[in-house]
């Protein structure tokens, strides 16, 4: 039996998704930067450098997932849980809308750090995986799957 009153539109579900997003895109964002500043610096392949990218956006997105929750008092292993409940399929739906924009707009996989279209191609991405989240977060936070920050 279902508990749960739902309103027209609750103001905070829409502002905690919002937060939600952010707080993923912040994550996942310096990873998936890191990981094509670095790939791109050592001259590593464009598949090279996006598995790194993915690799150190998951790990950005976990991390900063975990932190406040040891804080709290959750161990290891139960805040890693959390976070893979609660922000698994948002990372990897930011993840790879990030991936996608990044490697279909034109120059920005043969780019180089100085040149614009790199850092173009790194805000559209962020763009692009924060609107891709953003429905996903608010769907969890409207059934209360996701944690409260």
């Amino acid at each position: 039996m279902n508990h749960h009153i739902h309103t027209a539109e609750n103001p905070g579900t829409f502002k905690l998704a919002f937060s939600a997003t952010l707080h993923c895109l912040i994550g996942c964002g310096l990873g998936e930067v890191a990981g094509m500043v670095i790939g791109t610096t050592l001259l590593m392949s464009n598949h090279s450098t996006m598995i790194l990218a993915i690799i150190l956006g998951f790990v950005g997105g976990f991390g900063l997932g975990v932190i406040p929750l040891k804080k709290a008092g959750y161990t290891w292993k139960a805040a890693f849980k959390q976070v893979l409940v609660a922000e698994g399929l948002s990372i990897a739906v930011m993840e790879t809308f990030e991936v996608l924009v990044q490697v279909y707009t034109p120059g920005v996989m043969d780019a180089g750090l100085t040149d614009g279209i790199f850092w173009l191609g790194m805000l559209l991405g962020l763009t692009a995986g924060f609107i891709a989240a953003f429905p996903v977060n608010y769907i969890f936070v409207k059934k209360g799957i996701r944690h409260q920050h």
